[in-house]
């Protein structure tokens, strides 16, 4: 049981012994560092069922913490805040009844399984800085939700199909003369992309051209050439023309290939691909049984609706008059097939952007609708964007930031503050450009992670990389002063030990940031917030800071001092570095 477990149950039984009262939840938050105290408990909610002066409440159930439970040594109320102290051998045994650091905070996986989607791109362009936040964050909640205790699987659908991939298709038929990625020396999703881009500039040529023989802009759009062949082509891949479905084949296999080696040097993998071009017709068989049950209605057009005004939403198309489907009916077959590739799993959650929230709030209405139990397990992981002090990025317009080039950026910008530090002098190439690679990988994967997922985002590289502060590479340089410390207690062959009665206030506040690793984990899992796990860590790290700067530890009078402190050092190190893994970002041993 954690201290506030141990609290709550003793604060209950003091509200029915002193009031003859039940009280349902016992609210708590960090005592505040001008009080003495380890924890405070908020009185003032408990006014709801205990009628009284908050201070006198306070006062009376601090008394009765000190008289019924061992570790309270102490107490003090501050207007409506009560703090306890609690005593050195609580945190010491908690020390001692640690098995391993190395695992601590994670729980074994149980039978409850969970599929994450995130990553999701189109094949007519590299992955961006937008994509890289989609990623890290599909990828980070992936690794929190399995240290919980679920079992997880990570999944994308790749858009490999539609109008967008017929412009690069047609744009490299007309220009391209036979250009690959072998021939050209380009990843292959950037070859395809700078195609996207040229049918976009092309294509501005057409319209304006044509708006200067008098036709309207919106007539002009829809009268290009270019546009209504790439419309052509799309329809040319829908009937399966072998010579489009050809090259459709080859572009997308250059751009698999790129999105493969960028995952790669993110650090990021997926279980199981699904593709548009294998979903785009699941979900037709799933409308008629709905309109058999009265889910969805036919308009005499032939069209298929499904009425959500009873739960405050319109009217959504699932099927056109034509018999087509639209992205609605895709998406719902999608889940259901999953559920039947994957029959232990009992939720989803969908990494998106915050411009498709109404999509999957309606989504998950009608699959609820069709009655699918495990349909009210369904989340949607939305996330605001990523902007640059330059402004919001166009991808057709080639404004984007590239997802590769932002990785080489900040692998130099990493080398290029590391190598004014100068310490890491006796480094070889390869250690330094390992090392380099790290730091940067992990300021760009902290900056993004650190925000809470609702809120956008302004990315600054030079910020990010800053080695003081919140950031990266400030708590990778903590990590790394440890593995030196450990170093040293080897070299001076001092062993880890903690037989040790009491505590330095520094060595205790270290240990109750430690302790509240479980349950950071257990609630970034919960609200599928990375943010929580970054924040904790830059906590821990400054508590350990100051640990380290305030309290000697080789210059300690006492062995027995000396090993615990060493001890304390280890555990953080392993609490560091296995926060970092659930962020999906490296350590080093030296910086």
């Amino acid at each position: 049981m954690t201290l506030q477990d141990i609290l709550s149950q003793k604060v209950k039984d003091a509200i029915k012994s002193l009031y003859d009262t039940r009280l349902e939840t016992v609210e708590f938050q960090a005592t505040r560092k001008e009080f003495e105290g380890d924890i405070t408990i908020v009185v003032f909610p408990m006014l709801r069922v205990v009628k009284g002066n908050p201070v006198a409440i306070g006062q009376a159930i601090g008394a009765y913490l000190q008289e019924h439970v061992a570790h309270v040594t102490g107490f003090n109320v501050v207007k409506g805040f009560l703090n306890i102290v609690i005593s050195d051998g609580y945190y010491i045994d908690f020390f001692k009844n640690t098995p391993t650091w190395d695992t601590f905070g994670r729980v074994a996986p149980g039978n409850d399984a969970i599929m994450v989607e995130f990553a999701s791109p189109n094949t007519n362009k590299p992955l961006h800085l937008g994509h890289v936040r989609n990623v890290l964050l599909g990828y980070s909640v992936s690794q929190i939700v399995e240290a919980s205790g679920k079992k997880v699987y990570k999944t994308q659908i790749i858009n490999d199909r539609g109008i967008h991939i017929c412009k690069s298709m047609l744009a490299w038929q007309r220009y391209g003369k036979g250009e690959t990625p072998e021939s050209s020396g380009k990843k292959g999703d950037k070859l395809v992309g700078d195609y996207y881009v040229r049918f976009d500039k092309e294509y501005k040529k057409e319209i304006a051209d044509l708006i200067a023989q008098g036709i309207s802009e919106e007539d002009a759009k829809k009268k290009a050439p270019i546009i209504q062949q790439a419309q052509q082509m799309l329809l040319q891949w829908e009937a399966g023309d072998p010579e489009v479905v050809s090259l459709w084949q080859t572009m997308n296999g250059w751009v698999y290939d790129g999105f493969d080696q960028t995952y790669a040097d993110i650090g990021v993998d997926f279980d199981t691909n699904y593709y548009e071009s294998n979903t785009y017709l699941l979900g037709k068989e799933f409308i008629q049984e709905g309109l058999s049950s009265g889910v969805f209605t036919k308009d005499p057009d032939g069209s298929v609706w499904c009425d959500l005004s009873d739960k405050g939403l319109d009217r959504k198309i699932v099927l056109r008059a034509d018999g087509t489907a639209v992205y609605m009916t895709q998406d719902i077959g999608t889940a259901i097939q999953r559920v039947k590739d994957y029959p232990d799993i009992n939720g989803m959650i969908y990494t998106v952007g915050n411009e498709q929230d109404y999509h999957f709030k309606v989504l998950f209405l009608i699959l609820q609708k069709l009655g699918f139990g495990w349909a009210k397990n369904l989340f949607n992981l939305s996330y605001g964007m990523v902007d640059l002090p330059s402004g919001k990025m166009k991808s057709r317009e080639g404004t984007v930031v590239d997802a590769d080039d932002l990785i080489k950026d900040m692998t130099a910008t990493a080398c290029s503050i590391s190598e004014s530090l100068g310490k890491i002098d006796d480094f070889t190439i390869q250690e330094k450009q390992k090392l380099y690679t790290t730091i940067g990988l992990g300021a760009l994967k902290y900056y993004i992670l650190k925000v809470d997922p609702k809120k956008r985002i302004l990315f600054n590289p030079e910020e990010s990389v800053d080695f003081q502060g919140n950031t990266g590479p400030f708590i990778q340089y903590t990590y790394a002063r440890i593995e030196s410390i450990l170093r040293k207690a080897s070299q001076d062959k001092l062993r880890s030990t903690t037989d040790i009665v009491s505590l330095n206030p520094k060595e205790k506040q270290v240990l109750k940031t430690l302790q509240l690793f479980p349950e950071t984990i257990q609630l970034a899992a919960f609200q599928y917030s990375p943010a929580l796990i970054a924040n904790y860590t830059y906590d821990l790290v400054k508590e350990f800071n100051s640990f380290y700067q305030n309290v000697p530890i080789f210059a300690a009078q006492h062995t027995q001092e000396k090993e615990f402190r060493v001890a304390l050092c280890g555990a953080v190190g392993a609490v560091i570095k296995t926060a970092f893994s659930l962020l999906g970002i490296q350590v080093p041993n030296r910086m």
